[in-house]
């Protein structure tokens, strides 16, 4: 079971980071996948900075959880993806609810769950 939720982490920690490689490499079109247009260069600068930022360090953080099994590092995740599907959740409050929205929450979600788990299964550093 702990070698099946550290690879399931290890996956999510891959797809976070992918996702921040794509938008360091190619911001315009990964921003066009998540449903956002840039304004000139500095939204591409935007947009390959700060979704960079998030998913690269959301995904480092969880790829080291999942290689030693500690659970402290997926709070760095825990916290990013927490805090992004309640800002979708206000946003469907706030604008609407759209059937496009509703797939992102739901990677989301799936995300949060694999890493509270690992995070309630594996072991504090150290052996602490």
């Amino acid at each position: 079971m702990r070698s099946i939720l550290r690879g399931l982490v290890g996956l999510t920690a891959v797809f976070n980071i992918l996702l921040g490689i794509a938008f360091l490499i190619d911001p315009a079109q990964m921003g066009l996948a998540f449903f956002l247009t840039s304004f000139g260069t500095q939204g591409l600068a935007t947009m390959r900075a700060d979704f960079t930022a998030f998913f690269l360090t959301g995904g480092i953080f969880a790829l080291v959880a999942a290689w030693r099994a500690w659970r402290s590092p997926l709070l760095v995740p825990l916290c990013l993806l927490s805090i992004a599907i309640t800002g979708r959740a206000i946003s469907l409050f706030a604008d609407g609810a759209p059937a496009k929205a509703f797939p992102p929450m739901v990677i989301e979600a799936v995300m949060i769950a694999i890493v509270a788990i690992g995070w309630r299964n594996f072991d504090r550093e150290g052996g602490r």
